[in-house]
């Protein structure tokens, strides 16, 4: 049997709140185990509310926080250990981050551009402007946009579903295994919310990639997720298939966060 591509088991992160005499531990994640196969892709869901630890957890997965406790392994490597440049860089071509706003994942003053043609030159995939704009090019059409509409322009003439789809361009110039997508469509207009879901589903279907999708937002998280966990105060409190789990969710906490976005429709569109 082969490697999964994402291993995490029995990780836990811990923070230490407050002054030097009144210093407390707050977990954030308590024994958190799954896995992510390597030979299909697939787009695996996060579900919590502010404070549940998905965040936490989409954060060591990126290598920006390192576990307290258990192994996190990313295609062979140990992510909360990563040594010499070319495990860092392998680790960074291979996984890229999604974030929630999108406006703070981009220089103000550099054009969008610049920005791609930049980033294709940094992760070795173009040996000049040329072909970083070409590279560009075919990035930005995969996500319904195209060069014309990214040139000279900076990140605040575009829309944040615009902009959101350019992030999503620039992680696919380093041709990655896994996109790590925190609570992506939060901060994106309603009417273009479906938009961006169908996006990674296209993703997935279309270029193998593995998601890792973080939301507090049940509506999409049906829509888009192959397997699911709920997590409550650090800990997974469901995990499963997303239709059945989200159909009929069989812990309190889950059925509370059904039952709080539930319309006259949802319960038939649910159990469909």
């Amino acid at each position: 049997m082969s490697e999964p591509l994402l291993r995490l088991d029995h990780v836990s992160k811990t923070f230490a709140r407050g002054g030097f005499f009144r210093r407390r531990r707050i977990e954030a994640v308590k024994d958190l185990s799954f896995t992510i196969d390597a030979s299909k892709a697939e787009i695996f869901t996060i579900i919590g509310e502010s404070g549940s630890g998905k965040s936490t957890t989409a954060r060591m997965i990126l290598g920006i926080e390192r576990p307290t406790g258990g192994s996190l392994q990313f295609d062979g490597l140990d992510v909360g250990a990563l040594h010499g440049k070319a495990d860092r860089m392998r680790f960074m071509h291979a996984v890229q981050p999604i974030f929630q706003n999108p406006f703070e994942a981009f220089n103000p003053l550099k054009q969008l551009d610049r920005y791609l043609f930049l980033t294709a030159r940094r992760f070795g995939a173009a040996r000049d402007d040329a072909e970083a704009e070409r590279l560009a090019d075919e990035a930005l059409r995969k996500v319904g946009l195209s060069l014309t509409e990214a040139k000279g322009r900076f990140p605040h003439e575009l829309s944040g579903g615009q902009l959101q789809r350019v992030a999503i361009a620039r992680a696919l110039l380093s041709n990655p295994k896994l996109i790590v997508a925190d609570e992506p469509v939060s901060m994106v207009d309603a009417s273009l919310r479906m938009a961006i879901v169908n996006l990674f589903k296209a993703l997935r279907d279309e270029l193998g990639i593995s998601i890792i999708y973080i939301t507090h937002d049940l509506a999409t998280a049906y829509s888009i997720s192959d397997r699911i966990i709920i997590m409550q105060k650090g800990e997974v409190v469901e995990a499963g298939d997303a239709r059945a789990v989200l159909a009929a969710p069989q812990h309190p906490y889950s059925r509370q966060l059904r039952e709080a976005v539930l319309t006259p429709d949802s319960p038939r569109a649910l159990a469909s």
